[in-house]
C-alpha cells in the first residue's frame, strides 16, 4: 500500500515514529494514530471478530492503531482510545468509521461529539469528546467496490446460473429524512457493483427499516416468475438482523440464503488501509 510519505522519508519517519511531534526545519510533523470506531456489542465473538479485521491491517510502521466501540464494550470506548492514543503521542487521529452507511445516525452523533461538525442533525446523549488532536474523519463503507467484492464471495456458492439470477441486498436502513437517502443511494450503489462482479440478472438493495425487502420481492416474483432469488446481508457481523430478522421478513418467498455478513473477510482489513491511505494523502496535502 502507498501511504504517499515517500518523497521525504526522514520526515515521515519521524511523524510516524513512537515519538512526539517534532520539529524538522522549522516544521512540526504530525504523529498519525488510527481510531476505529465501530458500533459495539455484548457478544464477545462479535467484539473479536471486528478486533480481528482492525488487526489483520497492515498498517504504516509505527502508526498506533486503537479498536474503539460506541458502546456496551466496557474499557474500549471512543473516549478510551482517544485517550490512549494521544498518550502514544497522537496529534493527528485518522477515524475509520466501521460502519455500513453514511445514513448511520450513530455517525452523525460521533462526528458531531469527535467535533467534524458543529451539530448533530438528530438529538443525541452523546457528549463531546475530551481530545487535544486534530481528527481526519474517513467515509464510512457505503457502496464500496472492495465491499461489493466480498458479497460476492460469500453468496457465490449460493449461484448455480447467474445469468438467470437476482440478487437482493438488505441492509438496516433508517426512516429518518435525510438518513434514508444515504442509505438508498449506498446500497444502490452496492447492489449494481455486485450485479456487475457477479454477472447476475438483476441486483436491489432493500432496507429493513422501512420494510422493503418483501415488497421487492413480490415484485419480482409477478415479473419474473423464472428467475431464481439470492439474498444477501449486508450486516458488519452475523447476528440478531442477519439471522432471524431477514428470513423472518421474507417469510412465504422463495430465496437462497446463508445469512453471511461481511465478517469475518481480509477484504475488510484491505478496506480499512484504504481508508488509511486517503486521509494520509488528503491530511499531508494540506500540511505542504
Amino acid at each position: 500500500m502507498k501511504l504517499g510519505w515517500e518523497k521525504d522519508k526522514t520526515l515521515r519517519r519521524g511523524a510516524l515514529s513512537g515519538l512526539s511531534p517534532t520539529l524538522y526545519g522549522g516544521v512540526v510533523v504530525p504523529r498519525y494514530g488510527v481510531l476505529t470506531i465501530s458500533h459495539g456489542s455484548r457478544s464477545k465473538e462479535w467484539v473479536e471478530l471486528v478486533d480481528g479485521a482492525v488487526d489483520g491491517m497492515r498498517e504504516p510502521d509505527g502508526v498506533p492503531v486503537y479498536s474503539s466501540f460506541l458502546e456496551l464494550v466496557d474499557g474500549r470506548l471512543i473516549q478510551d482510545g482517544i485517550d490512549a492514543l494521544e498518550g502514544q503521542g497522537v496529534t493527528d487521529l485518522l477515524v475509520i468509521p466501521l460502519f455500513l452507511s453514511s445514513g448511520s445516525t450513530h455517525l452523525d452523533e460521533i462526528g458531531y461529539a469527535l467535533g467534524v461538525t458543529a451539530s448533530p442533525k438528530l438529538e443525541t446523549d452523546l457528549l463531546p469528546f475530551r481530545r487535544r488532536a486534530r481528527v481526519h474523519w474517513g467515509a464510512p463503507i457505503d457502496g464500496c467496490p472492495t465491499i461489493a467484492r466480498i458479497v460476492c464471495e460469500h453468496i457465490r456458492d449460493l449461484s448455480l446460473d447467474p445469468a438467470n439470477e437476482a440478487v437482493l441486498v438488505v441492509g438496516h436502513g433508517s426512516d429518518k429524512p435525510g438518513f434514508r437517502e444515504r442509505w438508498r443511494d449506498g446500497l444502490d450503489r452496492l447492489a449494481e457493483q455486485v450485479r456487475e462482479l457477479g454477472g447476475y440478472a438483476v441486483a436491489e438493495g432493500a432496507m429493513l427499516l422501512p420494510d422493503e425487502a418483501p415488497g421487492v420481492l413480490a415484485r419480482w416474483r409477478a415479473e419474473w416468475p423464472e428467475r431464481a432469488v439470492i439474498v444477501a446481508p449486508f450486516f458488519l457481523s452475523g447476528g440478531y438482523f442477519s439471522q432471524q430478522v431477514v428470513p423472518q421478513r421474507l417469510t412465504g418467498y422463495e430465496y437462497r440464503y446463508n445469512g453471511r455478513a461481511l465478517l469475518p473477510h481480509p477484504l475488510l482489513s484491505r478496506w480499512m488501509e484504504e481508508s488509511v491511505a486517503l486521509m494520509l494523502e488528503a491530511a499531508q496535502a494540506a500540511e505542504r
